[in-house]
């Protein structure tokens, strides 16, 4: 087998720092790919860099959770909260399973955002979700049905391989003479979910590969969210495992309001200064990685 990466900035949309930041590393750096959060402030900007950048791949970031819902409150009252916005990703997981009427809502909320996509005139390449919905229970069959509609056939699946995450990430303990850089995650919790993800991202890998979609089949940057500097994606990039790889990030300009909430501990500038690094492209292709423009690239079927 070979190996093949895509390189996502996810939130595109979320802030003009954002915005600027995968427009640059598109540009400049190895980024080839984003997930378009159209429910946010800075979507319209987003979309005028993605129109003057016809070779950028646009997903769908589909938000059900820790973000503005496109419809009206009333409309949603199973997904929001008092003030009106999307339950955070805990409380939304929960409330998908137990709340009356939240599974019709959801569907309503999902829709009405492929519906917002496609006025853009923009190809869409891909649909995954805001930290990760798309592996939730509820919303898998609810995707399917209406990605289907739309006429999206590629859906990030989040598994994070165990041992080549923590040899890039240089984990002590896991191999014998690496360099420890203090890792977000620590290697027992790092494996904690691993034991929980690696059943469960293989039976929604297998879900949306029967429904007919195409999937990664692994993906970079979870266990160390909003730190991939340029040693993490460089050591990232030098331990891809055969197969479709997408190492995804969340690059910006400069902090902002919009950032602080979610993401206070995010390095979204070294993100952007990894991504331009000469670096990152030396070791694309030092390790002889096909460098995908995005899921559109893949072929039909198993990824």
């Amino acid at each position: 087998m070979s190996k093949r990466v895509i390189i996502t900035g996810d939130d595109f949309g979320l802030a003009e720092p954002v915005n600027d930041a995968i427009e640059q590393a598109y540009r400049y750096g190895v980024l080839t790919t984003t997930s378009l959060l159209v429910t946010s402030a800075a979507a319209a900007d987003a979309l005028a860099r993605a129109r003057r950048n016809p070779g950028l791949r646009v997903g769908l970031h589909l938000a059900v959770c820790e973000a503005k819902p496109l419809l009206a409150r009333g409309e949603i009252p199973a997904l929001v909260d008092a003030r009106g916005e999307l339950r955070g990703p805990i409380a939304a997981a929960f409330a998908f399973l137990v709340l009356p009427g939240s599974r019709r809502q959801l569907e309503r909320e999902i829709r009405a955002q492929f519906v917002e996509f496609a006025t853009s005139g923009l190809a869409i390449d891909h649909v995954n979700g805001h930290n990760n919905m798309q592996m939730h229970p509820v919303v898998l069959p609810i995707l399917v049905r209406v990605a289907r509609e739309f006429g999206v056939r590629a859906v990030r699946v989040s598994f994070e391989p165990l041992l080549a995450s923590a040899r890039a990430a240089r984990c002590r303990g896991v191999l014998a003479g690496g360099l420890f850089r203090r890792p977000r995650t620590p290697f027992w919790l790092r494996l904690l979910q691993w034991c929980v993800l690696r059943p469960w991202g293989a039976y929604v890998a297998w879900r949306y590969r029967r429904a007919g979609f195409t999937v990664n089949d692994f993906l970079f940057g979870m266990y160390d969210c909003g730190g991939m500097d340029v040693d993490l994606l460089v050591g990232t990039i030098r331990n891809l495992p055969d197969g479709v790889s997408e190492i995804h990030c969340h690059p910006a300009t400069k902090r902002c309001l919009a950032l602080e909430g979610p993401m206070p501990d995010y390095q979204q500038q070294a993100e952007l200064a990894a991504l331009l690094s000469p670096e990152a492209k030396a070791a694309l292709h030092e390790g002889r990685v096909q460098s995908l423009r995005g899921f559109a690239e893949l072929s039909a079927g198993p990824g």
